[in-house]
């Protein structure tokens, strides 16, 4: 079962990082569109889990050695996991296609099993000294600008542009839930106006780095500069995302796609997570008018 499962997860997973996803987007300019991926599309979930928690353990006991991580990047060597292995050439494989049509590649924050593949292809990979591979910062999670500032300073050291998504957040279900299952305190923000806080203070760094002539590119999730853009889930905060085009800002509409029994459990979570917005789509349709 686990192996029939197997064969068509990879199936799917490897004619979505075919041709036809890019063959439209190679005609369109760098600051036209973007490509959005999810790592557990390309990877199984439980995998990255198990990986995250084998690295935790090498931290702490270190004479535990993992034989498939090299000291370089990428870390993963020819005989990693099969699946971990694949799910890296995978990813691979959507970076060079993005670069072959110009196209930045966004790395949805899921969850912090995934941070690895996220980090190693944003510093790794990038064309004409713009960043192609962009990570994500979720601005409830307490550490967020000093996880902003030190990917910067790391970036610097090694002489790489880099770009973020900056978001307020998402998957606070399952952080909630793992940190309760180890008993540690909850990495998140204790209210919604420490978020904002937050989230205003890593705008304010992002635009202030731009404003020093360094080359760092915040999408901002949730002027005409081309080192900034604005990004909304299509259908939610319509009205803002008219705003600010008619203002004369760059504004990008999330579109996701896949398999109904994908898409729908997503925009439902979506949905939870967005309880505010919703809450307020009777004043947003009232301003679209």
């Amino acid at each position: 079962m686990a192996r029939r499962f197997g064969r068509r997860w990879n199936g799917e997973m490897d004619a979505f990082c075919g041709e036809k996803v890019f063959r439209k987007m190679s005609n369109r300019k760098h600051d036209e569109c973007f490509v959005v991926v999810k790592i557990t599309a390309i990877c199984p979930p439980s995998l990255l889990r198990r990986v995250s928690d084998l690295l935790r353990w090498e931290c702490k006991d270190k004479s535990l050695h993992l034989p498939w991580k090299l000291r370089t990047f990428p870390m993963i060597s020819d005989s990693s996991p099969f699946y971990l292995h694949l799910a890296h050439q995978r990813l691979m494989k959507l970076r060079e296609k993005c670069v072959e049509a110009n196209v930045p590649l966004l790395i949805d924050a899921e969850d912090t099993c995934i941070n690895y593949f996220g980090h190693t292809a944003s510093i790794m990979y990038h064309k004409d000294d713009k960043p192609i591979v962009f990570g994500t910062i979720q601005a409830y999670l307490k550490d967020a600008k000093e996880r902003l500032v030190n990917a910067k300073k790391a970036a610097d050291k090694m002489g790489v542009p880099v770009g973020f998504k900056l978001v307020r957040g998402a998957y606070m279900s399952s952080e909630t839930l793992l940190t309760s299952s180890l008993g540690v305190k909850s990495p998140i923000h204790d209210s919604i106006q420490e978020t904002h806080q937050c989230y205003n203070d890593c705008a304010a760094f992002m635009l202030q780095e731009i404003a020093n002539g360094l080359f760092l590119q915040p999408i901002i999730w949730n002027q005409d500069n081309q080192n900034l853009q604005f990004a909304q889930l299509y259908g939610m905060s319509e009205a803002l995302s008219l705003g600010l085009v008619n203002a004369g800002f760059r504004v990008s509409k999330y579109l996701p796609f896949g398999p109904v029994e994908q898409i729908i459990p997503y925009l439902v979570r979506r949905a939870e997570e967005n309880r505010g917005l919703l809450s307020a789509s009777s004043l947003d349709r009232h301003l679209m008018k």
